[in-house]
């Protein structure tokens, strides 16, 4: 990289950001068919960008999509990959070729911003009151603000660069999931009457900001975070990442805690929508959205950016609160046309937005190449002209020429995950739970089983996933 006398950069290599959401379904934002919400800053990056329409996360919930993102390794291969309590530990082997760790490599400042959910610290879990090591500083990113886990789950608080924002060393944090709360703490269970969100399933435990979670927390009282800032709080952190390092190459990967429960929006998008809290938070996202393209628009950064707006996993209505969900839903479709959604081993857990803007090379259009997350890893490899190692990214594909939409076609077959093991070859969908293959050109809900018709697709779509599962088996 060189830098021209006034100090603007001079350098070919994109900027990269990618906006990862939470339960974000395919059918919420305007540019898939939504429209009790508007979304347009989101659909903008549509129209100016790649709208695709096959595109996947790894797995129908968070903790194993963002393992797959992050390690290009499908998260099923490894145990103890399932989504995690608040206090697990790190499950990211520290110092093995990631996403960031690969851009790093490559002169890039690598930066996360938002939900991590990979565990924190070494075997046991983190002390919160010391520092947190290993986490996203030991797997290429040089720096990191961030939940732990999720919003529902203790402990509540902000981790910047290896330690608790806020904490005082007088009102040490305490985090334990198990049957029994603190002395003297709020309880979900006994004290629910003063609840501001009422509980459905679990969610019982801790009290924080007048909302039950999952797991016990004592202490850390300055160190709190109120749910309704959060996210102007995470994109306040992401738009100073940009402007900290617009003189360089920049990887930011901004983790949206919306729509994830508890949906508890900024009282200026209270209302916003029909659809209550659930409709509100996608709004308060497209505004999170619209603040980084706005950042980019002003730093002149918006041409060279390949800039990716995706989810973690399909969309779910009651995840734990009474917030009025399903009751509110109208005629608003947030897996659009696919069945299920989180959770889910049918399409709408894993089919997800995937949007790509980069106007510099990408023309804008729509493609229904199939692709997934697990491929940044050898996608952003290739870009930046950096090597990995197969052997722990066993399940990425270099899919770079389909992501910028100089291809028409992506992966020939994928694994989807969610309770179970599926498997896509083109239009065809085959499920290993059940034995239940699909036909997704003409039958989107995937409610025709045709395996009884085509026993012999069906068995070689069985054999062929048992080759899949057996790559990578042996690695170190």
């Amino acid at each position: 990289m060189s830098l021209s006398s006034k100090g603007s950069r001079q350098d070919s290599r994109p900027n990269i950001v990618l906006i990862y959401t939470d339960d974000l379904g395919f059918g919420d934002v305007g540019c898939y068919g939504a429209r009790s919400v508007k979304t347009p800053h989101i659909d903008r990056i549509a129209r100016e960008g790649l709208r695709f329409t096959d595109a996947h996360a790894p797995s129908a919930t968070c903790t194993p999509s963002r393992y797959a993102l992050l390690t290009g390794e499908y998260a099923w291969r490894k145990p103890g990959t399932g989504v995690l309590p608040g206090n697990a530990a790190l499950i990211v082997e520290p110092g093995r070729t990631t996403v960031a760790s690969v851009l790093q490599k490559a002169g890039y400042a690598t930066g996360i911003v938002g939900k991590w959910h990979l565990g924190l610290g070494a075997t046991g879990g983190p002390d919160w009151n010391e520092r947190i090591a290993p986490g996203p500083g030991q797997v290429g990113f040089g720096y990191h603000f961030l939940m732990a886990a999720t919003g529902d789950r203790v402990p509540c608080v902000y981790i910047e660069n290896e330690q608790v924002a806020g904490l005082t060393k007088t009102d040490p944090i305490q985090v334990r999931y198990t049957k029994e709360n603190y002395d003297g703490e709020l309880d979900g269970v006994r004290d629910r009457a003063g609840l501001k969100m009422d509980w459905s399933n679990g969610h019982n435990n801790a009290v924080v900001n007048g909302i039950g979670r999952i797991g016990y927390m004592k202490g850390g009282k300055s160190a709190r975070w109120i749910d309704e800032d959060m996210a102007e709080v995470f994109t306040k952190k992401a738009v100073a990442f940009i402007e900290n390092n617009k003189t360089r190459p920049f990887f930011l990967s901004f983790n949206t805690h919306d729509i994830h429960v508890p949906r508890v929006p900024h009282p200026r998008f209270v209302g916003k929508t029909p659809m209550g809290p659930r409709g509100d938070a996608i709004a308060e996202l497209d505004w999170c959205v619209g603040e980084i393209l706005k950042t980019l628009d002003k730093l002149k950064l918006t041409q060279n950016t390949l800039l990716i707006f995706s989810s973690d996993n399909g969309p779910v209505l009651d995840d734990g609160y009474k917030d009025s969900a399903v009751e509110k839903l109208g005629d608003h479709k947030p897996a659009g046309p696919w069945r299920g959604g989180k959770y889910s081993l049918f399409e709408g857990g894993t089919r997800v937005p995937f949007l790509v803007r980069w106007p510099a090379r990408v023309k804008p259009g729509v493609s229904d190449a199939l692709v997934c997350q697990v491929d940044f890893l050898a996608s952003f490899a290739a870009l930046t002209g950096q090597g990995f190692d197969k052997r722990t990214a066993p399940d990425s594909e270099n899919t770079l020429a389909a992501f910028l939409g100089e291809s028409k076609t992506g992966r020939t077959s994928l694994v989807e995950h969610a309770n179970t093991l599926t498997l896509r070859e083109g239009s065809w969908k085959f499920i290993k739970q059940g034995r239940q293959l699909y036909d997704l050109a003409t039958d989107p809900g995937e409610t025709t089983n045709l395996a009884a018709k085509l026993p012999e697709r069906t068995a070689a779509m069985a054999a062929a996933l048992e080759k899949i599962r057996g790559v990578g088996a042996s690695r170190p």
